[in-house]
């Protein structure tokens, strides 16, 4: 059970209500971790606006989700890893392979593989990478933009993994175990 309360639709904020029905509008559904955010319209208002804005940004949906998932595996969020496996599936269409091999921080493309090592190192380093990691990024075709766009979804995943991890957000999505526990 979640340790801070979900609100339902009546009690959400006035102010979190326009967005939490943007995102049903968009998804169909409001997942835990959106009306858990709305807690604070300006958290829910921050995350959602630099969410879209990487959508419009040089990674693709599916190398999104796979840094999503190598991050919240490697952060240990139930339910990012839970979330991000259902959009890897039916969103990004990552076969099992890939969703397995991205939570291990790796791909079976080449440059998908470059940008997890990256996304890996960045979150295990907090952010200290070596001049060899960046090298390796940009052999792998990395531009500027590609390598700012890497770290800063590996931060917003660190913002989700985190909120998720001190709420312990009731997971809404099917469940998956951590490699972790399943090891």
């Amino acid at each position: 059970m979640s340790r801070i309360a979900i609100p339902t639709v009546e009690q959400t904020s006035t102010a979190s209500k326009p967005l939490l029905d943007a995102v049903h509008k968009q998804l169909g559904v409001v997942p835990n971790l959106m009306k858990l955010v709305g807690h604070s319209p300006a958290a829910l208002e921050g995350y959602l606006s630099l969410n879209g804005a990487l959508a419009k940004g040089v990674l693709d949906g599916a190398l999104r989700e796979r840094i999503a998932l190598a991050v919240a595996e490697f952060n240990g969020c139930e339910y990012c890893l839970a979330a991000h496996t259902y959009l890897g599936k039916n969103v990004a269409k990552l076969n099992e392979s890939e969703i397995r091999a991205a939570r291990d921080g790796r791909s079976n493309d080449t440059k998908a593989d470059a940008a997890l090592r990256f996304a890996r190192r960045v979150a295990s380093e907090h952010g200290r990478v070596s001049d060899s990691d960046l090298a390796a990024l940009r052999t792998a075709g990395f531009d500027d933009a590609g390598v700012i766009e890497i770290v800063v979804n590996v931060a917003l995943n660190v913002l989700t993994n985190y909120v998720n991890n001190v709420a312990l957000t009731d997971v809404d999505f099917p469940k998956v175990d951590l490699l972790k526990l399943a090891a």
